[in-house]
């Protein structure tokens, strides 16, 4: 009998938070096309020359700030969501990380090595799409599967940044923060260079081509990251009824010089305090699973620079994590994908 299997993947940690390893994690991550999307030479350029020489050092002491004794936030939290995505379903279902360790070649091949298993549904950990986190993730199955020449087909699960039951699920989560007396809502997306919400545009000529883009119907929208990071945003303000003047929405973790997406989260948070407010809730919706840029990036240094500005508190509401709705809610996707 035919059977299918699930692997569910997210973006990756360093082994350890030693220099070393995060050296070797970040080499990996940004020699990737789709994350520095530039000719090889000089993506190599930039990383050696760049990034590697002091960011490994700084990313080093970053992580261990938030380091556990069960190792990384990310990759711990994502194996307790999978123990428990794995009482909800009797399909075969593994774990791995883009970069780094558990691996995708190790996962895949693990999979495939069953002779009933014909079907592999890739589910990226990721609301939205980007070259840069689903892209990225598609194009390396493809290549493992390719290259080992395994006998699976690739069906890869659809985004679901505005589908009713995730914001239901995130909504929920973030409930017990929401009824706290709070002045303003910060909603924080990991932020991408411009270029690639052009290059994702599949007409060539909406994305980025006039103030209200993402908010005029298109096809662009299907890959549009910026388009689908504001539906998040209005879907879950909706449900749970947060005034318009009491959220915004800004952009973190910008690398390298090139114009991002803005406004930053810092400057926004900088611009609160400036007007009066005193305690802010955070909420990063486009991480599944807490992990050193909502953590370390919000949780503490966000925290000081708005307490530095005049601020009293910010909170930072935690990621779906392995919080059981989303356990549910994820394997039975896994059972009945959603429709692209």
């Amino acid at each position: 009998m035919e059977a299918k299997a699930a692997l569910l993947v997210n973006l990756g940690s360093p082994d350890s938070p030693t220099e070393e390893d995060v050296r070797r994690y970040l080499n990996e991550f940004l020699m990737d096309k789709n994350v520095i999307d530039l000719p090889w030479p000089l993506r190599r350029l930039i990383v050696s020359l760049f990034v590697l020489p002091k960011r490994p050092a700084q990313s080093a002491k970053a992580y261990s700030s938030v380091w556990t004794d069960e190792g990384s936030p990310l990759v711990t939290i994502c194996y307790r969501l999978l123990e428990q995505v794995r009482q909800y379903t009797d399909m075969p279902v593994e774990l791995a990380m883009r970069y780094g360790r558990p691996d995708m070649e190790s996962a895949i091949v693990k999979l495939a090595g069953n002779p009933e298993i014909k079907e592999l549904l890739l589910f990226p950990l990721y609301p939205h799409y980007a070259m840069s986190t689903v892209k990225t993730v598609i194009d390396k199955a493809q290549a493992i599967i390719s290259d080992n020449q395994l006998p699976i087909s690739l069906n890869v699960h659809p985004i679901f940044y505005d589908h009713d039951d995730y914001i239901g699920a995130l909504v929920n989560s973030a409930r017990p923060w929401l009824e706290k007396d709070y002045d303003h809502l910060i909603f924080s997306y990991h932020g991408v260079p411009e270029r690639h919400i052009s290059k994702d545009d599949p007409t060539r000529s909406h994305c980025l081509k006039s103030d209200d883009c993402c908010h005029k119907p298109s096809h662009a929208h299907h890959t549009c990251y910026r388009h689908q990071i504001y539906r998040t945003s209005a879907s879950f303000v909706e449900k749970a009824n947060i005034p318009v003047d009491k959220y915004s929405v800004a952009f973190q973790s910008k690398l390298g010089r090139d114009k991002w997406l803005e406004p930053s989260t810092l400057d926004t948070i900088r611009q609160q305090a400036k007007q009066g407010a005193k305690k802010l809730l955070v909420i990063c919706p486009a991480f599944v699973a807490d992990c050193l840029e909502t953590l370390e990036e919000i949780g503490m240094e966000a925290r000081e620079e708005f307490i530095k500005a005049g601020g009293e508190s910010l909170e930072l509401i935690p990621c779906l994590n392995d919080n059981p709705e989303w356990a549910k809610l994820l394997s039975r996707w896994l059972e009945e994908p959603l429709k692209a």
